[in-house]
């Protein structure tokens, strides 16, 4: 895998650092959104596996306090990450903001949807996410007075309606981390056009079944 360091600067200054995965004669791109755990380098192989499926370059950043780049995590943080990804991708390499599509897994699908909800792009690809981050602490710790002791929200469920264009949701049908139920509810939320793929048989962190990409490649064309 060919991959060029990217240093791009957040709204407050903080630097971030991303990965571009480059590909000759394409005229769109992938912005990828990752998940909590690990750094950009955790999701290389499906960052390749996407690039390949789709024939779409790839542009995969961490957010502040992940792998290099600096600063502290925050939910704003995350977000003004996501804003400089994507006005390098439209200013550095010329790409139509209609021909960008969003991907985020996990805590991903928080950024994604948020970005989405703000700019222009070609389609929103959500796998493995939430619908809010107070819901999973309900999920996870069976009280609802955990909720008021997140700081983060990424309320997606509050966003999915007002995004514009395509929306492609996937979830594992095992998945014990973030509940099935939760992407189920994004999926009818969600304007048309949009698709829910089932992850059969996968848990959270299980890798995607082939059927996934080709799922995903179709509803895309």
């Amino acid at each position: 895998m060919h991959v060029e360091d990217v240093w791009l600067r957040g709204s407050e200054g903080t630097v971030i650092h991303a990965w571009w995965l480059g590909r000759e004669g394409s005229r769109g791109a992938i912005l990828f959104c990752h998940g909590n755990a690990g750094n950009l380098s955790s999701w290389a192989p499906l960052a390749t596996t996407l690039s390949n499926t789709l024939s779409q370059p790839i542009l995969i950043f961490d957010y502040p306090g992940y792998g290099r780049s600096e600063g502290k995590p925050s939910e704003a943080g995350c977000y003004a990450a996501a804003d400089a990804a994507y006005d390098w991708l439209v200013h550095s390499q010329g790409i139509t903001p209609e021909r960008i599509t969003l991907f985020g897994e996990s805590l991903g699908g928080g950024v994604a949807t948020d970005l989405a909800l703000r700019r222009s792009h070609r389609a929103l690809v959500l796998a493995k996410t939430f619908t809010s981050i107070p819901d999973m602490a309900r999920t996870r710790l069976l009280t609802s007075a955990s909720a008021s002791l997140v700081h983060n929200s990424f309320d997606n469920l509050s966003k999915i309606d007002r995004c514009p264009g395509p929306i492609f949701i996937a979830h594992g049908d095992h998945d014990r981390l973030i509940p099935l139920p939760q992407s189920q509810q994004l999926y009818q939320r969600a304007p048309e056009p949009k698709r829910f793929f089932l992850l059969k048989s996968c848990d959270h962190n299980d890798p995607y079944p082939p059927e996934f990409f080709t799922a995903l490649a179709q509803f895309l064309k």
